[in-house]
């Protein structure tokens, strides 16, 4: 009436802010908050002297340093060798390339405990890699290096996968403008290719290292599982619940689980500061 044009209201395919975030906190309680909160409130039980023993005991510090150490190690190797490949299934046309960018995928199709039972008989004394290896003296199965085997086998899809969408948003040209400007390989690599894909990789990272982690069916077989020597974090906690100790099996788990969070924490802040680095620049 008074001359004035309304714009038309744009209708979103979801429900409005209020009941989308609703029905988000609603799930992530009912799925995450409430189980950890149990964790805790079962770790609870135990005095805060009793609860500090357990988690400090020897036993469980050599599984931490096992645990957190091989999985940044892992997580390491796969964001080097997971940028090769990414790199090689963005950028190259070659006979049989579905078929290794479906190979990749292997890790997340394959139960843990099958993974673990391969792995085991691959790099064993007697198996396809582990007999070329015994005469080096190396051992692969029953050892440190095969825990570290396991976790970078379950934790190379996430780098690949979390690279590869970075990547292809990378055109060459960029590449092929710093080669005509006297750019080397390398330095086209540093400054060019690493600054655009370094949230993505750290991103691939991330994941890797937290699948890393909570890694128990893999390792439990390859590792032999030797306190002290080869046991993992979670198969503490499972030895723990074998033997009817409840608490401190949740004692452990929640002490996990806060160093997990900081710990990845600390990298999210990195990513965001990388990120926001590179906006600024």
């Amino acid at each position: 009436m008074n001359g004035t044009i309304r714009n038309p209201i744009q209708r979103s395919a979801l429900p409005g802010f209020g009941p989308t975030l609703g029905y988000t906190l609603f799930y992530l309680s009912v799925i995450v908050l409430i189980p950890l909160s149990a964790l805790f409130i079962r770790a609870a039980d135990l005095g805060l002297a009793e609860l500090w023993e357990i988690v400090t005991a020897p036993r469980v510090l050599a599984a931490y340093e096992l645990t957190f150490g091989a999985s940044a190690i892992a997580a390491t190797i796969n964001a080097v060798f997971g940028f090769v490949i990414a790199w090689v299934l963005v950028r190259y046309r070659f006979p049989g390339k579905r078929i290794v960018d479906a190979m990749v995928d292997l890790p997340f199709a394959l139960p843990t405990a099958v993974s673990g039972i391969a792995l085991t008989a691959v790099y064993s004394r007697h198996g396809w890699i582990g007999q070329y290896l015994e005469p080096l003296g190396i051992q692969a199965a029953y050892s440190r290096l095969g825990v570290l085997i396991a976790l970078t086998f379950v934790g190379l899809p996430f780098v690949v996968r979390t690279l590869q969408p970075a990547l292809e948003d990378l055109e060459a040209e960029v590449e092929q403008a710093a080669a005509s400007l006297g750019a080397g390989r390398l330095q086209t690599l540093r400054r060019i290719i690493l600054p655009s894909v370094m949230p993505a990789l750290l991103t691939g990272f991330t994941l890797a290292f937290a699948r890393a982690i909570g890694e128990y069916g893999s390792v439990v077989f390859i590792s032999g599982n030797m306190p002290f020597r080869t046991e993992i974090v979670p198969l503490l906690i499972v030895t723990q619940l074998f033997e009817f100790e409840y608490a401190a099996a949740a004692a452990i788990g929640a002490s996990m689980l806060v160093i997990s969070f900081v710990i990845l924490l600390t990298i999210n802040l990195i990513q965001w500061w990388s990120a926001r680095h590179q906006g600024g620049a």
